[in-house]
Protein backbone atom coordinates (compact mmCIF):
# COMPACT_ATOMS: atom_id res chain seq x y z
CA UNK A 1 0.00 0.00 0.00
CA UNK A 2 1.63 3.06 -1.11
CA UNK A 3 1.43 6.51 -0.47
CA UNK A 4 2.63 9.45 -2.42
CA UNK A 5 4.40 12.96 -0.70
CA UNK A 6 5.57 15.52 -2.62
CA UNK A 7 8.22 18.03 -1.79
CA UNK A 8 6.81 22.21 -1.66
CA UNK A 9 5.42 22.99 -4.68
CA UNK A 10 6.92 26.62 -6.04
CA UNK A 11 4.83 28.82 -7.69
CA UNK A 12 3.47 28.21 -11.24
CA UNK A 13 6.26 26.20 -12.42
CA UNK A 14 5.75 23.74 -9.47
CA UNK A 15 2.09 23.61 -10.51
CA UNK A 16 3.03 22.79 -13.97
CA UNK A 17 5.84 19.96 -13.27
CA UNK A 18 3.18 18.43 -10.63
CA UNK A 19 0.52 17.99 -13.43
CA UNK A 20 3.07 16.71 -16.15
CA UNK A 21 4.48 14.32 -14.16
CA UNK A 22 1.10 12.80 -11.24
CA UNK A 23 -0.56 11.06 -13.36
CA UNK A 24 2.11 8.48 -14.26
CA UNK A 25 2.86 8.38 -10.89
CA UNK A 26 -0.42 7.16 -9.57
CA UNK A 27 -0.32 4.73 -13.00
CA UNK A 28 2.90 3.80 -11.55
CA UNK A 29 2.87 3.10 -8.21
CA UNK A 30 -1.13 3.55 -7.34
CA UNK A 31 -1.04 5.42 -4.34
CA UNK A 32 -4.09 5.49 -1.81
CA UNK A 33 -2.83 8.78 -1.21
CA UNK A 34 -1.47 11.48 -2.16
CA UNK A 35 0.02 14.39 -0.38
CA UNK A 36 1.86 17.48 -1.24
CA UNK A 37 2.87 21.01 0.55
CA UNK A 38 1.67 23.73 -0.79
CA UNK A 39 2.46 26.57 1.27
CA UNK A 40 4.50 28.02 -1.90
CA UNK A 41 2.52 27.02 -4.50
CA UNK A 42 0.78 30.69 -5.45
CA UNK A 43 3.45 33.01 -6.76
CA UNK A 44 6.01 31.15 -4.65
CA UNK A 45 4.46 32.84 -1.47
CA UNK A 46 1.42 31.18 0.51
CA UNK A 47 -1.69 29.47 -1.17
CA UNK A 48 -5.13 30.99 -2.35
CA UNK A 49 -7.98 29.37 -2.76
CA UNK A 50 -7.87 29.12 -6.38
CA UNK A 51 -4.42 27.70 -6.83
CA UNK A 52 -5.58 24.90 -3.81
CA UNK A 53 -8.73 24.01 -5.95
CA UNK A 54 -6.62 23.58 -8.97
CA UNK A 55 -3.90 21.62 -7.01
CA UNK A 56 -6.82 19.01 -5.68
CA UNK A 57 -7.97 18.63 -9.22
CA UNK A 58 -5.05 17.17 -10.32
CA UNK A 59 -5.21 14.38 -7.94
CA UNK A 60 -3.65 15.94 -4.56
CA UNK A 61 -6.09 14.57 -1.33
CA UNK A 62 -3.98 17.02 1.39
CA UNK A 63 -2.11 19.90 1.32
CA UNK A 64 0.26 20.70 4.43
CA UNK A 65 2.24 23.74 4.98
CA UNK A 66 4.53 26.05 7.30
CA UNK A 67 5.19 29.12 7.93
CA UNK A 68 3.92 31.05 4.55
CA UNK A 69 0.58 29.58 4.59
CA UNK A 70 -0.93 32.93 5.55
CA UNK A 71 1.11 34.94 3.18
CA UNK A 72 -2.46 35.49 1.53
CA UNK A 73 -5.11 36.70 3.83
CA UNK A 74 -7.94 34.99 2.40
CA UNK A 75 -6.24 32.16 3.66
CA UNK A 76 -7.19 33.65 7.34
CA UNK A 77 -10.90 31.92 6.70
CA UNK A 78 -10.69 29.99 3.56
CA UNK A 79 -8.59 27.39 5.85
CA UNK A 80 -11.16 27.00 8.24
CA UNK A 81 -13.62 26.27 5.34
CA UNK A 82 -11.42 23.82 3.64
CA UNK A 83 -10.41 20.40 5.88
CA UNK A 84 -8.06 19.36 3.09
CA UNK A 85 -5.57 22.64 3.90
CA UNK A 86 -3.33 22.23 6.82
CA UNK A 87 -1.58 24.41 9.32
CA UNK A 88 0.80 23.24 11.65
CA UNK A 89 -0.47 22.34 14.71
CA UNK A 90 1.93 23.57 16.67
CA UNK A 91 0.63 27.29 15.78
CA UNK A 92 -1.39 28.40 19.30
CA UNK A 93 -4.61 26.92 19.37
CA UNK A 94 -6.65 30.29 18.62
CA UNK A 95 -5.37 29.90 15.10
CA UNK A 96 -7.67 28.89 12.42
CA UNK A 97 -7.39 25.78 10.40
CA UNK A 98 -7.07 22.31 10.95
CA UNK A 99 -3.61 20.28 11.27
CA UNK A 100 -4.43 16.80 11.25
CA UNK A 101 -6.40 15.29 7.91
CA UNK A 102 -8.12 11.69 8.16
CA UNK A 103 -8.13 9.89 4.69
CA UNK A 104 -10.00 7.09 4.65
CA UNK A 105 -9.97 3.66 2.23
CA UNK A 106 -10.90 0.22 2.58
CA UNK A 107 -7.25 -0.38 2.91
CA UNK A 108 -6.60 1.85 5.44
CA UNK A 109 -6.98 5.14 7.65
CA UNK A 110 -4.69 7.57 7.78
CA UNK A 111 -3.55 10.66 9.62
CA UNK A 112 -1.92 13.45 7.80
CA UNK A 113 -0.33 15.74 10.50
CA UNK A 114 1.39 19.09 9.64
CA UNK A 115 4.05 20.42 12.06
CA UNK A 116 6.37 22.97 12.35
CA UNK A 117 10.22 23.27 13.74
CA UNK A 118 11.48 25.90 16.12
CA UNK A 119 14.81 26.12 15.59
CA UNK A 120 16.10 29.12 13.22
CA UNK A 121 11.88 29.04 12.67
CA UNK A 122 10.10 31.02 15.20
CA UNK A 123 8.68 31.24 18.54
CA UNK A 124 6.15 28.53 18.17
CA UNK A 125 4.93 25.43 20.70
CA UNK A 126 7.16 22.25 21.20
CA UNK A 127 6.99 19.77 18.19
CA UNK A 128 7.63 17.14 19.99
CA UNK A 129 5.05 17.63 23.00
CA UNK A 130 2.41 18.89 20.04
CA UNK A 131 3.14 15.54 18.54
CA UNK A 132 2.75 13.63 21.95
CA UNK A 133 -0.70 15.49 22.46
CA UNK A 134 -1.94 14.52 18.66
CA UNK A 135 -0.74 10.79 18.75
CA UNK A 136 -2.91 10.55 21.83
CA UNK A 137 -5.85 11.82 20.60
CA UNK A 138 -6.37 10.48 17.61
CA UNK A 139 -9.89 8.04 16.97
CA UNK A 140 -8.99 4.21 17.43
CA UNK A 141 -9.88 3.06 14.04
CA UNK A 142 -6.46 5.15 13.00
CA UNK A 143 -4.06 2.31 10.97
CA UNK A 144 -1.51 5.31 9.90
CA UNK A 145 -0.11 8.45 10.88
CA UNK A 146 2.36 10.54 8.26
CA UNK A 147 4.16 14.15 9.31
CA UNK A 148 5.12 16.51 7.76
CA UNK A 149 8.19 18.39 9.47
CA UNK A 150 8.29 21.65 8.34
CA UNK A 151 11.70 22.91 9.19
CA UNK A 152 15.05 24.33 9.19
CA UNK A 153 17.35 22.21 11.07
CA UNK A 154 19.19 19.06 10.18
CA UNK A 155 19.20 18.18 13.70
CA UNK A 156 15.55 18.94 15.12
CA UNK A 157 14.13 17.19 12.09
CA UNK A 158 16.02 13.75 12.76
CA UNK A 159 15.74 13.99 16.56
CA UNK A 160 11.66 14.13 15.98
CA UNK A 161 11.35 11.38 13.67
CA UNK A 162 14.13 9.21 16.19
CA UNK A 163 11.71 10.24 19.16
CA UNK A 164 8.53 9.00 17.13
CA UNK A 165 10.30 6.17 15.43
CA UNK A 166 7.61 3.30 16.10
CA UNK A 167 5.13 5.66 16.76
CA UNK A 168 4.28 6.88 13.26
CA UNK A 169 4.31 5.27 9.97
CA UNK A 170 6.16 8.03 8.29
CA UNK A 171 8.15 11.41 8.76
CA UNK A 172 8.71 13.79 6.12
CA UNK A 173 10.82 17.26 6.08
CA UNK A 174 9.73 20.31 4.06
CA UNK A 175 10.37 23.78 3.59
CA UNK A 176 14.68 23.96 2.48
CA UNK A 177 13.85 23.36 -0.98
CA UNK A 178 16.69 21.24 -0.98
CA UNK A 179 16.44 17.30 -1.08
CA UNK A 180 18.08 15.45 1.39
CA UNK A 181 19.97 11.59 0.20
CA UNK A 182 19.28 10.07 3.56
CA UNK A 183 15.63 8.44 3.02
CA UNK A 184 15.51 5.33 5.03
CA UNK A 185 13.24 3.13 7.29
CA UNK A 186 14.50 3.84 10.85
CA UNK A 187 15.16 0.83 13.30
CA UNK A 188 11.73 1.19 14.64
CA UNK A 189 9.67 0.96 11.46
CA UNK A 190 8.93 4.87 10.67
CA UNK A 191 9.76 5.91 6.95
CA UNK A 192 12.27 9.29 7.42
CA UNK A 193 13.57 11.79 4.85
CA UNK A 194 15.16 15.48 6.49
CA UNK A 195 13.82 17.04 3.16
CA UNK A 196 11.69 15.88 -0.05
CA UNK A 197 13.25 19.24 -1.72
CA UNK A 198 10.62 21.23 -3.77
CA UNK A 199 8.50 20.92 -7.26
CA UNK A 200 9.85 23.85 -8.75
CA UNK A 201 12.34 25.76 -11.08
CA UNK A 202 15.69 24.08 -11.97
CA UNK A 203 17.99 26.78 -12.23
CA UNK A 204 17.04 29.13 -9.05
CA UNK A 205 17.68 29.98 -6.11
CA UNK A 206 15.12 27.93 -3.99
CA UNK A 207 13.04 28.46 -6.68
CA UNK A 208 13.50 32.08 -6.91
CA UNK A 209 15.44 34.27 -9.53
CA UNK A 210 19.25 33.59 -8.59
CA UNK A 211 19.80 37.00 -9.48
CA UNK A 212 17.47 38.60 -7.44
CA UNK A 213 19.09 36.35 -4.43
CA UNK A 214 22.22 37.06 -5.41
CA UNK A 215 22.09 40.95 -5.37
CA UNK A 216 20.17 40.92 -1.96
CA UNK A 217 23.26 39.18 -0.36
CA UNK A 218 25.74 41.47 -1.81
CA UNK A 219 23.41 44.28 -0.69
CA UNK A 220 21.49 43.69 2.12
CA UNK A 221 18.81 45.82 0.53
CA UNK A 222 15.06 44.44 0.60
CA UNK A 223 14.18 42.39 -2.77
CA UNK A 224 11.14 41.74 -4.02
CA UNK A 225 11.43 37.83 -4.72
CA UNK A 226 10.47 36.84 -8.15
CA UNK A 227 9.58 32.61 -9.58
CA UNK A 228 12.60 31.40 -11.83
CA UNK A 229 11.71 30.46 -15.37
CA UNK A 230 13.06 27.73 -17.15
CA UNK A 231 12.49 23.85 -16.47
CA UNK A 232 10.85 22.63 -13.10
CA UNK A 233 11.44 19.13 -11.44
CA UNK A 234 8.87 17.09 -9.13
CA UNK A 235 10.85 16.23 -5.61
CA UNK A 236 9.30 13.61 -3.35
CA UNK A 237 9.03 10.17 -1.67
CA UNK A 238 7.03 6.74 -2.45
CA UNK A 239 6.49 5.27 0.85
CA UNK A 240 5.04 2.10 1.18
CA UNK A 241 3.26 1.05 4.21
CA UNK A 242 3.20 -2.00 6.21
CA UNK A 243 1.29 -3.69 8.84
CA UNK A 244 1.43 -2.67 12.74
CA UNK A 245 1.01 1.32 11.39
CA UNK A 246 4.93 0.62 10.47
CA UNK A 247 6.28 1.49 6.92
CA UNK A 248 8.36 -1.44 4.67
CA UNK A 249 10.05 1.21 2.33
CA UNK A 250 10.87 4.76 1.28
CA UNK A 251 11.93 5.63 -2.35
CA UNK A 252 12.81 9.25 -3.05
CA UNK A 253 11.60 10.60 -6.44
CA UNK A 254 13.51 13.53 -8.89
CA UNK A 255 11.72 13.76 -11.88
CA UNK A 256 11.93 16.42 -14.96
Amino acid sequence: MNVLILGDIFGRPGRKVVGQFLPQLVEQYDPVLVVANGENAAGGFGLTRSVAQELFALGIHVLTSGNHIWDHREMYTYISEEPRILRPANYPPQVPGSSVYLHRSPEAVIAVVSLMGRVFMGDFDCPFRTADHILASLPDDVTHVIIDFHGEATSEKIALARYLDGRISALVGTHTHVPTADEQILPGGTAYITDLGMCGPVHSVLGVEPEVVIDKFLTQLPARFSVAKGPASLNGVVITLGKNGLSDGILRLNLQ
